[in-house]
């Protein structure tokens, strides 16, 4: 006969027998539904200019007073690709990455089928798995920005599988809005817009002398003339001068009080940039936006070659790693100002960093480019407002996807 002590074991033994039982039930739900195949990645060229990216660069010249030549069908908006990841259970995820039809070559090749059957949600395994996979030929460039397209498809169908905005997948954001800055030397535009954050673009590089310097001088002073003394002013010198040049120009604008000099030498001259921070007083120097993973930045960093960090998530790595990005610049007290700040990519890092500083312009709401501003969280006043939507909250549609990547099937 069974006493009432027994009795009390016996219910208790059932009841977590049930428990475990129940408990192994939700935990293969739940595994079932923290999991998403990958079924397929593939990629296109994206003409974000709304034209086919050139198929070749131009010639060479005897003489390149730029020193900057940004044409071809792998660079900047010209070599931007879509990357597309579908899944078994149905969803679908777009990033947009670098290296026009070269970096499509390494998705169809080698990164897609490497994903082809694994769990879209491992996305820091994924990372690791990719880009240990292309160290003998990648670490920077195509291989990067092949991976930066992939990881940004990966996050998007995070977000989609949660139903939430990546930022807040990510923890929630530290701020309800970003204040933007406009790019371009139109600084009435800008201003028109509502930025009191404007970044002019350098007029002439250091081949051209005495005359260009006095062209370059001139006209930042003009252009804080244009704006008045409250107005952030910046300049991108496009890696177009050198150490000597670039001590000289920040001293001749120390009085324009221009918030940051941007890429002014080029950069792998780490020491030169190592250089200019310690000697220049009267901005900051910012470096970083053709910089590759936390690897690359943790020697800026290091070596104390830049107050400014400008990764581009679509070159940069992704999302994955301008994450370790964010959080060594935060570490070492150096801001984090990504290039093209207030594309949806960037917002979400911006949106869940420590001190959110500026979100440079990509779209600005009249640009009349249909793919950049659909791109671009809504602009208010200035500032950037956190993007809605599952995902990145930017769907490709077919008619989006012919128009602008027609060799990406639909």
């Amino acid at each position: 006969m069974m006493n009432h002590a027994n009795s009390l074991n016996r219910r208790n033994f059932l009841a977590l027998a049930g428990a475990a039982t129940a408990t192994t039930a939700t935990t293969t739900a739940a595994t079932t539904m923290d999991r998403l195949q990958i079924t397929s990645v593939e990629a296109a060229p994206l003409g974000i200019r709304a034209a086919a990216p050139p198929p070749r660069g131009g010639p060479a010249s005897d003489f390149d007073p730029s020193r900057w030549r940004s044409f071809g069908p792998f660079s900047q908006l010209d070599g931007a690709i879509l990357v597309r990841i579908r899944t078994r259970e149905g969803l679908t995820g777009y990033g947009i990455g670098g290296g026009g039809a070269a970096a499509c070559l390494i998705i169809e090749q080698h990164l897609g089928p490497l994903l082809t059957g694994t769990n879209a949600l491992n996305i820091e395994l994924l990372w690791d798995q990719m880009f240990s996979s292309t160290s003998f030929y990648g670490r920077r460039g195509l291989a990067i920005q092949a991976i930066s397209g992939i990881d940004l498809a990966l996050w998007d169908l995070a977000g989609k599988h949660a139903s939430l905005p990546v930022y807040r997948l990510l923890g929630g954001a530290t701020a309800d809005k970003v204040s933007g800055y406009y790019t371009g030397n139109d600084v009435e535009h800008g201003l028109k817009l509502g930025f009191r954050a404007i970044k002019l673009a350098s007029f002439e590089s250091f081949r051209s002398g005495a005359a260009g310097m006095r062209t370059n001088v001139d006209k930042i002073f003009d252009a804080r003339k244009r704006v008045g003394p409250d107005v952030r002013l910046m300049l991108d010198a496009l890696c177009a001068w050198d150490v000597p040049y670039t001590l000289e120009m920040a001293e001749r604008t120390a009085d324009a009080k221009l918030f940051f000099m941007e890429e002014p030498i080029l950069p792998d001259d780490i020491e030169g940039y190592s250089r200019l921070c310690r000697e220049i007083h009267s901005t900051r120097i910012a470096s970083g936006e053709h910089e590759a993973t936390i690897y690359g930045f943790r020697e800026l960093i290091r070596n104390h070659a830049a107050h400014v960090l400008q990764p581009d998530l679509s070159w940069s790595g992704g999302l994955t790693d301008a994450r370790r990005v964010a959080a060594a610049a935060d570490a070492a007290g150096v801001m984090l100002i990504p290039h093209r700040g207030s594309s949806v990519y960037a917002m979400t890092l911006l949106l869940t960093s420590h001190n959110p500083v500026m979100a440079e312009s990509f779209g600005t709401g009249d640009s009349g480019n249909e793919l950049m501003e659909l791109m671009t969280p809504k602009l208010v006043d200035g500032y950037y407002l956190p993007p809605s939507g599952p995902g990145f909250g930017v769907e490709f549609t077919d008619a989006l996807i012919r128009k602008y990547a027609p060799k990406l099937p639909v």
